[in-house]
C-alpha cells in the first residue's frame, strides 16, 4: 500500500465555491484512485485510531476575504501563529513576569492553549463550505442569544459552554465548567481551545467516539436500530450510524431543550438544540488523513441548513483521561472563593 498524503496543491481552491467544491471532489478522487484504506476485521474501512482536529482555519470567513488563500499567505498565518504562541506569555522585562500574591493569571496561560499550527490543507478561508459566504445562515426572527455580561438578566438554564451568568450557583455556570459537555466535542465535532482530538473504536455493529476533552464518549449503533423515542433527550444527542461505501455516516437527533443549538462560539448560546439534527460523515482519504464533513438542520434556529467540512490528521500518541478539573475542583473554587469575598465584603461593610 503506498503512504500518500492530500497536498495543497491537488486541493487548491478557486475563489469561486461551486469550481471549488468540483477541484476538492475530483482531488480526492484521485488521491483515493492510487489508495486503498485498511479495512477493518468485518471488512468495512478502518476509520480507528486518534484523530487531530485543530486548525487555525476559522469556522466563518472573514467578512472581507476570499474562499480560499494562496499558498504565501498560508505560510504567512501559519508562522505568525507560532510567533505569537512563542512570545504572549513572555513579557521582555523579567520583572513584568512577576505576580504579587493574589493576582489575576486568568484561566490559563496560553502555554496551555494550542489552537493549531497550520490552516486546513485546501487552503479554504473558512470551515463552512455552504452557504457559499463560508458564513452561518440568519437565525430566525425572535430566537434566544446569550453572551456572558449582557447588559440584560440572563436567566436559567445556561446554555452557555464556557462563562456564566452569575456565581451564586454551579447552575449559573457553563456546561463545560460544570463537566457536562466540553466546549469542542459536538456533534458537530469543532475546533477551539486545545484538547482537540478524538479517538474512533469500532466493530461490525458498534462505532465509539470518544472526545479527549471533557472524556465524553459516544456509542453509535450501526445496526439499524431506530432512534430513542422522540420523549428522550440526551446531553449530546442520540446518534446512529451506517455506511455508505466507504463513508460512515452518523445522524445524530434528540438532542436536550438544555443545550444551545448551534452557535459557533463557546461564549454564546443560540436558541436551544430541541429540533437540531446533525449529519456526519467520516471517510479516511489516506493513511494520515480523516475527511470529516458535517450539515447541521435546526429550521428552528436557522432560516436554512450549514455544512462544514474538515481534514483531520492521524495522531501517533495515546489518548489520556481529561479528568476535567480534577474532580471539578475549579468549579467549588469559583463558588468558595465568590463566598469568601462577598463574606469580606460584609465584614468591611462593603456589602
Amino acid at each position: 500500500m503506498s503512504r500518500r498524503r492530500i497536498t495543497r496543491s491537488q486541493l487548491q481552491w478557486t475563489p469561486i465555491l461551486a469550481a471549488a467544491f468540483m477541484v476538492t471532489a475530483s482531488a480526492l478522487q484521485a488521491q483515493e484512485a492510487d489508495w486503498t484504506p485498511p479495512l477493518a476485521a468485518d471488512g468495512k474501512p478502518d476509520i480507528s485510531g486518534v484523530w487531530d482536529f485543530r486548525t487555525l482555519t476559522p469556522l466563518q470567513r472573514p467578512e472581507d476575504q476570499e474562499a480560499a488563500i494562496d499558498e504565501a499567505r498560508a505560510a504567512e498565518i501559519e508562522a505568525a501563529a507560532v510567533e505569537r504562541a512563542r512570545v504572549a506569555d513572555l513579557p521582555s522585562d523579567p520583572e513584568e513576569r512577576r505576580l504579587e500574591a493574589g493576582g489575576e493569571v486568568g484561566g490559563y496561560n496560553n502555554f496551555w492553549f494550542d489552537r493549531g499550527a497550520r490552516v486546513v490543507d485546501d487552503l479554504r478561508t473558512s470551515l463552512i463550505v455552504d452557504p457559499p459566504d463560508g458564513r452561518l445562515p440568519e437565525t430566525h426572527a425572535g430566537i434566544e442569544r446569550k453572551t456572558p455580561g449582557d447588559d440584560k438578566p440572563i436567566d436559567r438554564p445556561v446554555r452557555l459552554r464556557v462563562g456564566g451568568i452569575g456565581l451564586d450557583s454551579y447552575e449559573d455556570r457553563g456546561l463545560a465548567e460544570r463537566c457536562l459537555l466540553g466546549f469542542n466535542v459536538g456533534p458537530p465535532i469543532t475546533p477551539g481551545g486545545y484538547n482537540q482530538n478524538i479517538q474512533i473504536f469500532q466493530s461490525a455493529n458498534h462505532v465509539a467516539i470518544l472526545n479527549e476533552m471533557v472524556h465524553d464518549t459516544r456509542i453509535v449503533p450501526l445496526d439499524g436500530r431506530p432512534h430513542l423515542p422522540d420523549s428522550v433527550r440526551q446531553w449530546m444527542g442520540d446518534s446512529r450510524g451506517y455506511w455508505e461505501g466507504d463513508t460512515l455516516v452518523v445522524e445524530t437527533k434528540n438532542f436536550s431543550d438544555l443545550v444551545s443549538s448551534f452557535s459557533g462560539n463557546v461564549f454564546s448560546s443560540v436558541g436551544t438544540a430541541r429540533e437540531m439534527h446533525v449529519t456526519e460523515r467520516f471517510r479516511r482519504v489516506d493513511e494520515d488523513t480523516l475527511l470529516y464533513e458535517y450539515t447541521v438542520n435546526d429550521p428552528a434556529t436557522y432560516t436554512r441548513p450549514f455544512s462544514a467540512r474538515l481534514l483531520m490528521k492521524k495522531g501517533d500518541v495515546p489518548l489520556y483521561e481529561y479528568a476535567c478539573h480534577e474532580g471539578n475542583y475549579g468549579l467549588y473554587n469559583i463558588l468558595s472563593g465568590a463566598r469568601a469575598e462577598e463574606a469580606e465584603a460584609a465584614a468591611t461593610g462593603g456589602g
